[in-house]
């Protein structure tokens, strides 16, 4: 005779296999996720009122579901020409050290601000402006210097992709990434702007020798924020709008964009860090950080993200 025996699991344990969205409390937006020191990260923009975002929070996982915050990995007081809007930190690891580019001041044709660096030897920081004055504070081809994401391609070469305001251009970065490398025709910017529809959070993946290239469209405050992209040959593009691939949802949440991916190393696997408004929100600054799968069709392009209460499943890195 066989008894049939019914095992009853909480749903607090069940929910425990995955993240569960947001992955974190609090209204943060912007978060650039990478693979640091052997962990997951993520460093978004605190979101509140322009003149409160004066420093970075941190976040850091060993698997996906539990984070740790890491409070005020950079500030105000380590950044001397920082006034207020404090934006999108991008987090690189290089020479041995931890480099985070971040977007001060809500820049103007004339003001200080701009894009600037800190550097520090853990990636929890502290955090020190490296330069003492913006890298980038002039506006060019019409592209606020916000927004910028630092790639590495497979030769080494640093590339810096910013811009808000609906433009978008691309610079090369010199090793110690604390300077930029004018191109062969003796200028520093190249505009790339992929699309008229274009806003901002520029972002660059390379995946089977494609460069994935996509940002932010719509406002940010509002429900038509979203993610679109395109594939080159180059990073440097052309680069021809394919569509979306994360978009409000109106049984989930809505100004979902500004997003980044995280790949698992060695793997052919990647997930999507973005944030998003709760649907019971209405300040354009309640945005919250979610993290889903992000999945290729067989012919290399993108499917659309399906956000999720529920997030992701526990996923450690193998050393």
């Amino acid at each position: 005779m066989i008894v049939a025996i019914a095992i009853f699991i909480p749903t607090e344990a069940r929910q425990k296999k995955k993240n569960g969205n947001p992955i974190f409390t609090g209204w943060y937006a912007d978060p650039e996720g990478a693979v640091l020191d052997g962990q997951y990260w993520v460093f978004p923009t605190y979101s509140a009122p322009y003149e409160k975002q004066l420093f970075f929070d941190a976040f850091s996982s060993k698997d996906l579901v539990k984070w740790k915050k890491h409070e005020r990995v950079l500030e105000q007081k380590n950044i001397p020409w920082l006034r207020m809007a404090l934006w999108a930190p991008s987090i690189i690891e290089a020479n041995g050290r931890f480099y985070l580019f971040f977007g001060g001041n809500d820049v103007h044709e004339g003001e200080i601000g701009g894009i600037g660096v800190a550097v520090s030897d853990r990636p929890e920081g502290p955090y020190k402006d490296a330069l003492g004055k913006p890298l980038i504070n002039e506006i060019v081809n019409g592209a606020q210097p916000i927004d910028q994401f630092v790639f590495r391609d497979d030769d080494g070469q640093f590339y810096m992709y910013y811009g808000g305001w609906r433009h978008c251009n691309v610079c090369r970065l010199s090793p110690d990434l604390l300077s930029i490398v004018p191109w062969k025709d003796g200028q520093k910017f190249h505009e790339i702007t992929p699309s008229e529809s274009y806003v901002e959070g520029p972002f660059m993946l390379k995946r089977n020798g494609k460069y994935y290239f996509m940002w932010s469209e719509g406002g940010w405050g509002g429900p038509d924020y979203c993610v679109a992209y395109a594939i080159s040959d180059s990073p440097f593009g052309p680069f021809q709008r394919i569509g979306k691939i994360l978009q409000g949802d109106p049984k989930i949440a809505m100004g979902a964009g500004h997003h980044s991916v995280i790949q698992i190393p060695g793997c052919d696997e990647y997930y999507i860090v973005y944030h998003r408004r709760p649907l019971s929100e209405t300040d354009g600054n309640s945005r919250e950080t979610c993290i889903d799968r992000l999945l290729f069709n067989d012919d290399g392009t993108i499917q659309p993200v399906q956000m999720t209460f529920e997030g992701v499943k526990a996923r450690k890195i193998k050393k």
